[in-house]
Formats: C-alpha cells, sequence, structure tokens
C-alpha cells in the first residue's frame, strides 16, 4: 500500500510541475471566477488549468499527510527492551599485535620490515604541529 501511494504521489506530482508550467506567467494564478466566452477560450484554458493545479495539489498534499501516517504506523515499537543483559557469549576479536603475519604475503611482511627499521623519533627532528 505505501509503495503504490508513493508512485501515484509521484505521478501527481509530474502532472502538477507539467500543469504550472503550461499556465501564462502573468499574473492570475489560482484566481477565481468565471469566463462567458466559453471553455475554447484562452481565458476558458486558463480557468481549466487553475482549477486543476487546484485539484492536484490539494490531492497532492492529501497523500503527503497519508504517508506520513502509514509511516510513522510502520515504524512504531510495540514495546521497548528495558533490560541491560548483554550477550558476553561472543567471542572478543584478537587485538592488532596478536595477528600473525603470514610467510608469503608480500604485504605483511613489508610491513614488519618497516616496523622493525622504524628510528625512534627525536625531539629534533620532528616538526611541531602548530607550524
Amino acid at each position: 500500500m505505501f509503495l503504490f501511494l508513493t508512485v501515484i504521489q509521484a505521478i501527481v506530482a509530474a502532472m502538477l510541475v507539467g500543469v504550472i508550467l503550461m499556465q501564462k506567467s502573468e499574473g492570475g494564478g489560482l484566481g477565481v471566477g468565471g469566463s462567458p466566452s466559453g471553455m475554447m477560450s484562452a481565458r476558458g484554458a486558463a480557468d481549466l488549468l487553475t482549477r486543476t493545479t487546484s485539484v492536484l495539489a490539494v490531492l497532492f498534499v492529501a497523500l503527503s499527510i497519508t504517508l506520513a501516517v502509514l509511516a510513522a504506523a510502520e515504524g512504531k515499537i510495540e514495546t521497548i527492551d528495558q533490560s541491560l543483559q548483554r550477550d558476553t557469549s561472543a567471542p572478543i576479536s584478537a587485538p592488532a599485535d596478536d595477528v600473525p603475519l603470514v610467510g608469503d604475503d608480500p604485504l605483511a611482511a613489508a610491513a614488519a620490515a618497516a616496523a622493525d627499521e622504524a628510528p625512534a623519533t627525536s625531539s629534533d627532528s620532528s616538526i611541531p604541529l602548530d607550524q
């Protein structure tokens, strides 16, 4: 139902954009009034577009409210877990120092060689962070 209403809202939104773009930009948008010259005149077409815009806007807002209510109802939690018990039987991952190096892995061998050759940092060769 939620997906169906979302698709309908997308269609209504596209129609609303199309109807708004077809209207004249000289003002009088969403105006109320009748035209004695009939439906096929420019004024009759403008009134039709204005009424169509109003109907599509009301439909878009109604669908938005309906989808918001449905989304809130789907995400509602029925019960709250108030226990503080945790599963302590899960194994804890090993620290990085305890991971054995693979003999044929060139990256592991290079990392071990770099760790052995790393010079001790002295205060005279370090660069202060504020410079």
